[in-house]
């Protein structure tokens, strides 16, 4: 009921693994050798970041690939 209703007030989950890291939207805790393809995206995420109405509220934490 409370995930609806702050859904409902426009908060959104930040999608971050797979992705491009990019330092507006990830923060970056440490960085791990993850092969050619995973060069430069996120790996794993360690605290999920949110929107709010599409502005940032939490920046997402996250293993970067080197």
């Amino acid at each position: 009921k409370l995930r609806n209703t702050l859904s409902a007030k426009g908060l959104k989950p930040m999608e971050a693994v797979n992705a491009d890291f990019n330092p507006d939207l990830h923060e970056a805790i440490t960085e791990i050798n993850a092969g050619e393809e995973m060069k430069g995206k996120v790996v794993a995420e360690v605290q999920k970041g949110y929107y709010l109405n599409d502005k940032i509220i939490r920046f997402a934490k996250v293993v970067v690939g080197k």
